[in-house]
């Protein structure tokens, strides 16, 4: 996985951290969050506040259709 896998991404978030709303998460944390995924092979420096937030809004997606 990559920062630009923002879907899949946003599926592993939605496994590991059930019951967190998306929107209550700090950037700087969902950076980190994405950075220790299993199967997260992309920089962690290589995310910007454009990407942060698409992955932000698909997780909130998968959030919503619980």
């Amino acid at each position: 996985m990559t920062w630009r896998d923002a879907q899949d991404i946003a599926i592993a978030l939605s496994e590991k951290f059930r019951d967190t709303d998306p929107l209550t998460v700090r950037f700087t944390d969902l950076r980190r969050w994405v950075t220790e995924l299993p199967g997260f092979s992309d920089a962690p420096t290589a995310s910007n506040e454009k990407i942060l937030e698409a992955i932000q809004m698909a997780w909130l997606d998968e959030y919503k259709d619980r």
